[in-house]
């Protein structure tokens, strides 16, 4: 009788116990970054751009490769009913998984596209796909781009990547934010910023305070595309 027990109990400790699969249609936040009822997913081993982020074309002009990541994903991808398998739970409190969509593997298609790399601190799985979108300068790789977790900490001396050479003023468009005045996309207009006491606070179009809000990223301030997105940020709707 002790060691059933025993059993139940190694069975039933969250611990030890392995997570069940998350499937549904997700709502798609950035490339990485999706939900799936209440469950939020960072898609795992791979990194792909914020949305705030900004690349340059095969022209060398600036473009919003986070929202082109983004858009890519849902329109690949967005109606179909994904299963993620769970690995882990980051510091967001997001569930890492591996996910796939009627048999694709999506972090896969993402890399193989230009649209995320791989992320080969955590894991080698897609580095072969990674190398492909280089070669065929897919995605991000048709220009110049800075790796997205450089990107979140970028400096002067930020290594910039890409298939072309960049031109000469790629290193201060490339760190630059579309946080800036400019909403990056007509479906990202609601406006984010930190109040006095530290809080995330977003503004919709109909905000009273909207058009007194000024986007300036030395300011905190940060567009976002929905509502769900703003409060998956960790921000709250403005009171007044």
């Amino acid at each position: 009788m002790r060691s059933l027990l025993l059993i139940a109990a190694l069975l039933l400790s969250p611990a030890l116990a392995q997570a069940a699969d998350i499937t549904g249609v997700p709502k798609i936040r950035e490339g990485d970054h999706i939900q799936i009822g209440t469950a939020r997913i960072r898609l795992g081993g791979i990194d792909a751009p914020s949305t705030d982020q900004l690349c340059l074309n095969i022209h060398g002009e600036r473009w919003t490769c986070g929202v082109a990541a983004r858009d890519e994903l849902i329109k690949h991808a967005g109606n179909k009913s994904w299963t993620c398998h769970p690995r882990a739970t980051d510091r967001r409190g997001r569930t890492v998984a591996r996910c796939e969509a009627e048999g694709e593997d999506i972090q896969k298609w993402l890399v193989a596209n230009g649209w995320a790399l791989a992320y080969t601190r955590l894991s080698h799985d897609y580095e072969a796909d990674e190398k492909a979108a280089r070669e065929a300068k897919h995605g991000m790789w048709q220009g110049a781009f800075i790796a997205p977790w450089d990107w979140r900490i970028r400096n002067k001396k930020t290594s910039i990547l890409g298939a072309v050479k960049p031109p000469e003023n790629a290193r201060t468009i490339l760190l630059a934010s579309a946080s800036g005045p400019v909403a990056p996309s007509p479906d990202c207009t609601i406006k984010g910023n930190v109040n006095t006491a530290g809080e995330c606070i977003y503004h919709t179009p109909q905000s009273r305070w909207y058009a007194k809000i000024q986007m300036k990223i030395a300011k905190g301030t940060r567009w976002f595309c929905s509502v769900e997105e703003a409060e998956a940020a960790g921000c709250r709707e403005t009171r007044r």
